[in-house]
């Protein structure tokens, strides 16, 4: 179980250890070792890659192009299996890479459907191609709105010109709830229902003992942790974890609630009570430019060198527990 630990010299360090034998801990584990794959064949790869990281709004421009303006989008290579998590504009670029594999068989998990995790689903080329396949997975809306239905409404006119029902791959849409387990073949993925008014979904994916786990768009409280959140991240390899806004940005907002400070200590204290190895901050606001969240990873991983903040383009693979 991964422990994080404060240490009397101000570093802190995720440490991986063995069940039920206290002081032998493996060595730390880091985002640069995380990306030195040891795996010997594709069928044995259990791969993160960002292709979108923004919240809220796409934020082109060069103030962004270190982090990444495009919004959520993150994909997952594990035992054979292809799994994306939201459909933000990242799901083009995504795309794009795509087209040069295909046939395409995926499976597309939406965390909500606010705007920045599914407008990038019309231009998500693939889907247009004959001989494609995608699962695509979500809860029903709050209106009763099944997945298909709203990834439907936001392509008819006068809202974009090119229905659904252009896109010739086989689409087969799968409505879940809080709780629901989708099992594919040896890799499953676990739901629990975020802390959050509107709804979302988190996920884990876990394959031969190890397990990343997507939760973005969720509130945190220090003095009412989210349990279902600890039971998703429990022991996790990875914790991909909301922090649209951060600490200085919400001191300078006025009336901003007690609720969404000290955010990043939030992700902190999930990941000590938790046990996991990794953290990963993703989501970020669109106002924040690359030198700020560069400033703020600085200052995060001072005293946590297992916490970093995602980028476009990051890859991650997740190493076998010894």
């Amino acid at each position: 179980m991964g422990i994080l630990n404060q240490t009397t010299d101000s570093s802190v360090t995720l440490r991986f250890s063995k069940p039920l034998m206290s002081g032998s801990d493996l060595p730390t584990v880091s985002p640069q070792s995380l990306a030195k794959s040891s795996l010997s064949s594709h069928q044995q790869q259990f791969r993160v890659q960002f292709w979108g990281v923004r919240g809220g709004v796409p934020t082109p421009g060069v103030e962004t192009v270190r982090f990444g303006g495009n919004t959520p989008c993150v994909e997952i290579q594990v035992s054979n299996k292809r799994i994306i998590f939201d459909g933000g504009t990242g799901l083009r670029v995504l795309g794009k890479h795509l087209c040069k594999e295909m046939p395409v068989e995926a499976h597309l998990f939406f965390t909500h459907t606010h705007w920045d995790r599914i407008q990038g689903f019309p231009f998500f080329a693939p889907a247009f191609i004959e001989g494609n396949c995608f699962h695509i997975y979500g809860a029903m809306g709050a209106n009763g709105a099944s997945i298909k239905q709203r990834l439907c409404d936001q392509m008819l006119r006068p809202n974009f010109p090119v229905p659904l029902q252009m896109m010739r791959a086989d689409l087969k849409f799968h409505d879940i709830s809080p709780g629901s387990v989708i099992t594919l073949d040896d890799v499953m993925i676990e739901t629990v229902s975020l802390n959050r008014p509107n709804g979302a979904l988190g996920y884990r994916v876990t394959w031969n003992g190890n397990s990343v786990v997507y939760a973005t768009d969720t509130e945190h409280s220090a003095d009412h942790p989210d349990q279902s959140l600890l039971y998703l991240a429990d022991q996790a390899n990875l914790l991909i974890y909301d922090v649209a806004c951060v600490d200085a940005a919400y001191c300078d907002l006025g009336g901003a609630s007690e609720q969404h400070a000290h955010l990043w200590q939030s992700a902190v204290e999930v990941a000590i009570t938790a046990q996991v190895e990794q953290v990963v901050l993703f989501h970020h606001d669109p106002s924040h430019e690359d030198d700020y969240l560069h400033q703020v990873e600085q200052q995060i991983q001072a005293k946590y060198s297992n916490v970093s903040l995602a980028r476009e383009g990051l890859v991650m693979e997740i190493l076998p527990r010894q």
